[in-house]
């Protein structure tokens, strides 16, 4: 059994992941939540604590300017390339004061990040980054004063610039990934035209809305606010809520969702929700909860990065200590532990995760998938068994006519249109069950005349000048009537199945049977053949009886049953499979299901499209569409994928570099400068930003 979601997070990362949202909004830059190197889950503090894109990007080009002179006038370079740099007084001490303000220019932003890594006991990447470049400025100094040998001032100035514009790289990464909520707050119109008590209109903006505000959404605009429609019809595009390309049409009582773009009609709707109360808020809200919670690869990574930590210093001492016994020159010695200490920087490890957390979180929310917490999507792949809750979930929740038998000189669609025509007044809910099926299969109604409704048998009126009645087998009786056979055995076949048997009758001859219940939603089918063609077996748990749960499982070729379940039990049925070693999800509507699904391996909830603040669930389903669980295996497969993918790269290819930087093929005439090494840990950084950004084409 899972722990409840609730728990996976720690008070006080509330308070710090609060605390750097806000930093990062006042920088104008997201707030993310990625690591270094840090074992304890606190790295926004001790990596990139009030830092902001636009910082990294602005030091690197001013470090870049400031580094260049010192390229240009370094004696050894001048040797090298066999030029000479022009010169005048003070030429000679160009490399030493551009590299200087290098160091505490550019290099600030790692002095204070490795101070405070090591303040929290947390060393990790700043750490690694700072001591590098301050034995590199220490021993420059101590050379340039006097010191034999020569100094490193041009590698200096071009491994902070470097490592700038890694950092700004990678900040430019996350903040796109998490773009996902910028994107989802523009959606909503700074202002909205309310409609006054004295019917006049006023431009007012949005915060200022309540529930039971009249609002005019105009053709072409986005809707300020969640509400019901009172007045008017038009087509409103939800793509952006709930993923589905196709117009939704409106009329009067139906929901609307805030951020959603009007259609070309005009309408009038009562605000039901406003500001941190719409829909859209609790998408952000729970997009935002997803890109802070803590993943299994995320702790793997941030171990791997710790332990990494503790190798590259270590390495970086070993080559010292290698060197100094083979009685290098300092001058060489130095270069190798500075070497050792950037490449070995965990700069890769720490964004492998985060950003592939950060793209499939979007990427779940643009196909209507709120992750709610990134275990339930990572264990998403593990799956063996889905157990549906049947009502609401696989079927539509409200009754329809799932099958007519008509006589033979009728056809279906003809009995359904006399049927619902003579129900067309009535406001029995079997009554509704024919209209909505007529009105769902497009079929026009005719007026209806001399309706009356017959206690506890029926109603009657005249339809087109026939006088027809609807009744159940005690209408039958009243008129002591029989069916013809094949209505016979249709209805004896409707009741074996628990579904309801109403009859359309003209004078004493039976036109048809009507089957009506809880309609299959015609998404299911799909959905189950989908889950069994990747392997995963499909369960369906329900309080209805025995006989309409068989039924419903033999239409959708279900596995297992569990029917007559009450809602305090439905754990139970999760545990049974748990304990056969299954993993379960479990799919329900998060109210009386709510239970099952936190007992579930992963809850996943159907949010309905304007309901997305379901507590039960791991995952959120915006559309009430049964397929969207296989999607949400197919996300999981292909994050877990791109995460182990950045994991072996990011880490694999120390194995090499940190041997290649210590000098061991030295012999060979194969040396890394510093800075070749800060570009090499830089390529291994673009490389897993890169391929995290390969998933954005992913397909679900």
């Amino acid at each position: 059994m899972r722990d409840n979601h609730k728990d996976h997070m720690h008070p006080d990362d509330h308070a710090h992941e609060k605390e750097t949202c806000d930093t990062h909004a006042s920088h104008g830059s997201s707030c993310h939540d990625h690591s270094h190197g840090s074992a304890g889950g606190h790295e926004d503090h001790g990596k990139h604590h009030g830092h902001s894109v636009e910082m990294f990007r602005r030091k690197f080009w001013v470090s870049l300017a400031l580094t260049i002179p010192a390229l240009i006038w370094d004696p050894m370079l001048q040797e090298w390339l066999g030029y000479t740099a022009p010169r005048f007084p003070g030429s000679d001490f160009i490399p030493v004061v551009f590299g200087t303000i290098v160091f505490f220019y550019g290099g600030w932003v790692f002095l204070q990040g490795g101070y405070r890594e090591l303040a929290q006991r947390l060393p990790g990447m700043m750490t690694l980054i700072s001591l590098a470049i301050c034995v590199a400025f220490g021993y420059s100094v101590a050379v340039t004063l006097g010191y034999p040998g020569h100094p490193l001032w041009w590698e200096l100035a071009t491994l902070v610039t470097i490592m700038l514009l890694g950092h700004w790289i990678e900040m430019r990464s996350i903040s796109q990934a998490h773009g996902a909520l910028q994107e989802l707050a523009k959606l909503l119109p700074d202002r909205a035209v309310r409609i006054t008590d004295d019917g006049k209109e006023e431009e007012v903006p949005v915060d200022q809305l309540e529930n039971g505000d009249i609002l005019l959404i105009r053709p072409g605009s986005s809707i300020p606010a969640d509400g019901i429609v009172q007045s008017g019809k038009s087509s409103v595009n939800e793509a952006m809520i709930t993923g589905e390309s196709a117009l939704v049409d409106k009329h009067e009582e139906d929901k609307v969702i805030a951020g959603t773009v009007n259609g070309q009609g005009s309408l009038r709707i009562k605000v039901t929700g406003a500001g941190e109360s719409t829909a859209l808020a609790g998408i952000m809200r729970i997009v935002a909860q997803a890109q802070a919670s803590r993943s299994h690869a995320q702790n793997l990574a941030d171990r791997a990065a710790f332990l990494l930590t503790f190798v590259a210093i270590s390495a970086s001492v070993l080559t010292l200590v290698a060197w100094m016994l083979f009685r290098a020159e300092l001058e060489f010695i130095i270069s190798r532990v500075v070497t050792v200490l950037v490449i070995a920087c965990p700069h890769a490890l720490g964004l492998a995760i985060p950003l592939v957390i950060a793209i499939s979180t979007t990427l779940g929310a643009r196909n209507g998938l709120l992750v709610r917490d990134r275990k339930g999507l990572e264990d998403a792949r593990l799956i063996d068994v889905v157990v549906f809750d049947k009502t609401g979930t696989l079927t539509m929740g409200d009754h329809r006519v799932v099958e007519v038998v008509s006589a033979d000189d009728l056809s279906e669609e003809e009995a359904l249109r006399l049927a619902a025509a003579v129900e067309r007044d009535s406001e029995h809910p079997l009554a509704q069950a024919l209209r909505k099926t007529a009105e769902d299969r497009e079929v026009a109604v005719p007026v209806s005349e001399d309706f009356e409704g017959i206690p506890g048998q029926g109603v009657r009126a005249t339809v087109e000048g026939r006088h027809l009645n609807v009744g159940g087998p005690a209408l039958l009786d009243k008129l002591e009537t029989k069916p013809a056979q094949p209505i016979r055995e249709a209805a004896e076949r409707f009741g074996r199945n628990g579904q309801t048997t109403i009859y359309l009758v003209e004078k004493e001859r039976i036109l048809a049977v009507f089957a009506i219940a809880d309609a299959i939603r015609k998404e299911s089918h799909e959905a189950v053949r989908q889950l069994h063609e990747a392997g995963i077996e499909v369960a369906m748990l329900t309080g209805d009886s025995q006989s309409v749960a068989d039924a419903v499982a033999r239409e959708l070729r279900i596995d297992r049953v569990f029917a007559q379940v009450l809602p305090e039990a439905k754990s139970q049925k999760i545990q049974e499979l748990q304990k056969q070693g299954k993993r379960v999800a479990m799919v329900g509507d998060g109210v009386n299901d709510a239970p099952a699904l936190v007992t579930a391996d992963i809850g996943i909830a159907i949010g309905a499209g304007t309901d997305v603040a379901v507590e039960a669930g791991d995952i959120v389903l915006v559309r009430n569409d049964p397929r969207d669980v296989l999607r949400i295996v197919r996300l999981s497969q292909k994050s877990y994928r791109k995460m182990v993918q950045n994991l072996w790269w990011a880490a694999g290819y120390n194995i090499v570099a940190i041997p290649l930087a210590a000098g061991v093929l030295a012999w060979a005439g194969i040396i890394l400068a510093p800075a070749v090494g800060a570009i090499l840990m830089s390529a291994s950084t673009v490389i897993v930003a890169v391929n995290a950004q390969l998933l954005r084409r992913a397909s679900l």
